[in-house]
This record gives C-alpha cells, sequence and structure tokens, in this order.
C-alpha cells in the first residue's frame, strides 16, 4: 500500500523512540524478566527499582501531557477497549510462562537479535506468527468463545482509569491522583540506597519513562494529519508490532509503515548500536533441540498471552500504566506469577518438581515416622 506523511511520521516517532529504547537495554541493562529474576530469587532490587522509575516518570509525564492537553488517553486502545479482567489474566499468566522459558520478554528478543543472537530470531518469527494467531487466527477462536465475553462493561464510568475512579470516589482532583501515585512510586524507587547511588542506572529509568510519553504524544500528533487513514494514538509494546513487522517485510507492497513496526526497526538499531558500542556483537545459536524446543514454546506463549491481556511488559507494565489504565495493575501481577511460575519449571525441571515445592506439607512440619 502507498505510504503517507501520517504513516510515515508514525513510523519515525516509533523508530526514534524504538531506538533509544534499545540502547537502553544494552547500555542500560534494562530488562524486565532479569528485575523479575533478581528481585524473586536474587534478593536484588536494583534492576526492578529502576523499572519503577520508568514507570512513574511516565505515569508524570503523561499526566501533564494530558493536562497540556498533547493526549487524550480515552482514545487509546488499551482504555477504549474496554476491561476483561479473565483474558487479561490469562494473557498475562500465559505471557510470563513464556518469558521465563525463553530468558527474556518481547521487547528483549528484539535488543537479543540486534545482538547477533541468532536464537531470537526463531522467537522472533515464533511470537510474530502466534500473535496474528491470536488477532485473527485459530486461538483468536478460542479467545472469542472462551473469554471475550466475560469482559466488563465500563460505560457507567466516563473516564475508566485508576486515578478517575480514585477521583470520583474520594473528591480529590484526578491530577492530584496522578500526581500523589507517580511520586509514591519515584519514592519506592529511589528508597534503596544502591539503586539511588548509581547514576547510570537513574538516567536509563528515567530516560525510558519518557520514551513511553513520548509515543503516546507524537502518536496523538500523526493520527490527525491524514483524516482518511488516521493513524491509532499508541505507545510502545513488543506483541502485535512484532507480527506487523513481519508481515510488512513479506509483503510491503500490501501493508503499511506505522507506529509499532517503526518501533521494532528502532530497537533493533539502537540495540545494535549499544552492542557494537560495548563490543558484545557476537552470533550465537542454540546449544541443543531441548533448548530449541523450550524457546519455540514460550515464544508461542508470549504472544498468544500477550495478545490477550492486550499487551506485554511492556505494553501493560509501561505504556498502560503511564496511563494508569485499570487493566494494568492486574496484566503485571499475572505477568509476574507466570515468570515466577515458569522460572520455578526451569529450577524444578518439571511441573510436578513445582507441584510438590509449593504445596503445603500434609504433616504439618512433622518428620515422617520412621
Amino acid at each position: 500500500m502507498e505510504e503517507t506523511t501520517a504513516t510515515l511520521m508514525a513510523a519515525g516517532v516509533g523508530f526514534a523512540g524504538g531506538g533509544l529504547l534499545g540502547l537502553a537495554a544494552r547500555l542500560g541493562k534494562f530488562c524486565t524478566l532479569a528485575a523479575i529474576e533478581d528481585a524473586i530469587f536474587g534478593q536484588n532490587q536494583t534492576r526492578w527499582r529502576m523499572w519503577l522509575l520508568a514507570m512513574a516518570v511516565a505515569i508524570f509525564t503523561a499526566a501533564l501531557a494530558e493536562a497540556l492537553g498533547l493526549i487524550d488517553p480515552k482514545s487509546a486502545l488499551v482504555i477504549a477497549s474496554g476491561f476483561n479482567p479473565v483474558s487479561t489474566v490469562v494473557g498475562g499468566v500465559l505471557f510470563g510462562i513464556g518469558m521465563a522459558l525463553v530468558g527474556t520478554c518481547g521487547f528483549g528478543t528484539v535488543v537479543r537479535l540486534g545482538g547477533g543472537d541468532l536464537k531470537s530470531l526463531l522467537v522472533f518469527l515464533i511470537l510474530g506468527g502466534s500473535a496474528f494467531m491470536a488477532s485473527s487466527g485459530p486461538t483468536a477462536l478460542l479467545h472469542n468463545w472462551l473469554l471475550r465475553d466475560l469482559a466488563i462493561g465500563l460505560e457507567a464510568l466516563p473516564d475508566p482509569r485508576i486515578h478517575t475512579v480514585l477521583s470520583n470516589a474520594t473528591g480529590v482532583d484526578a491530577f492530584g491522583w496522578q500526581l500523589a501515585i507517580a511520586l509514591a512510586i519515584a519514592a519506592w524507587a529511589l528508597c534503596g540506597g544502591e539503586f539511588r547511588n548509581r547514576p547510570k542506572l537513574l538516567a536509563w529509568g528515567i530516560l525510558v519513562g519518557g520514551v513511553i510519553v513520548f509515543g503516546w504524544i507524537g502518536t496523538s500528533m500523526t493520527g490527525v494529519l491524514d483524516p482518511f487513514n488516521p493513524q491509532p494514538v499508541q505507545s510502545f509494546t513488543f506483541v502485535q508490532p512484532v507480527g506487523s513487522s513481519l508481515m510488512y517485510v513479506m509483503t510491503s507492497t500490501g501493508s503499511q509503515l506505522g507506529f509499532g513496526i517503526g518501533s521494532v526497526a528502532g530497537v533493533l538499531v539502537g540495540a545494535f548500536c549499544g552492542a557494537w558500542s560495548r563490543r558484545e556483537l557476537r552470533w550465537e545459536t542454540h546449544d541443543d533441540a531441548r533448548e530449541a524446543r523450550r524457546q519455540i514454546i514460550g515464544a508461542f506463549l508470549m504472544g498468544t498471552g500477550g495478545m490477550y491481556a492486550l499487551g506485554c511488559t511492556f505494553g501493560q507494565g509501561l505504556s498502560a500504566v503511564s496511563l494508569l489504565a485499570i487493566s494494568a495493575p492486574l496484566a503485571l501481577a499475572a505477568i509476574w506469577l507466570g515468570a515466577w511460575l515458569g522460572l520455578l519449571v526451569l529450577m524444578e525441571g518439571s511441573l510436578a518438581g513445582v507441584w510438590g515445592l509449593i504445596r503445603p506439607s500434609r504433616g504439618h512440619g512433622k518428620a515422617p515416622a520412621e
């Protein structure tokens, strides 16, 4: 399809922001799964505090952008599509398990691919294909039959977001709630002395939060350039855009550029530049068929779960959080749960081993009789 000024500019916004995110991952070690793994199993919250700082900056900056009339959050898909808690939880858990099996999330897959990791090329292909299957293929039918009708109607709420619900319940201004939530998250992130004393990590966390809102503002501006082909208001997520990128590479004459495709390309370039500057560019592939099988399964779960949950660690964990979407905390909790379960499976070697680890002891702590 013929490109327009709107599609080219939307792709440019995605490419610019994606490039910065790719650099943040390579130079700042910004990684969701590593943050979860360090916090749960390594008793180290440094990376998780960096993620929370990015979250706080994104909420604060989005609040300012909304107050200035630069964005209309209610037009974003994650807000306008309603709230389906069952789909969000199921999708989040599937995504989290898949992320653990792969060893990174959708964003991390693109970052690793930019550094020459051929294992991530396979994950990229499976992730993109399964995302399209979950949007219009066999797994989309499963979603429609079992989960779609469980959505909760939010027609009674003029603005179904956390801070507006709190404002209606308490009478406190919604903007005040946005600032209070952002400051509370930032305060918790900065209370860790080890993280607070690392200015490089602070800077990358702030940058990532700013880039999320840059996506909202950029797509809001480009979305109105062409009334005959309006571009959706969105920010960074790395499930459906991976599938769109694959489709564009294969059928560029039958599809159009957009923000999502530009963001994937930007992360690839940014990650490549970051890996090159640190001399980390190298070809890598699977150690054996067992590792390949695990990553194929994980990639499929990530693509499917990310579409069911309407986002990934970036789509829900940062972009949706920046607008304080009702679905975001639930999706994040589900992704954490899924990642924890997936990591336990890897550590214990099987689902049976995980069940034996987490089920309560029948003997109430008593030693078995000899």
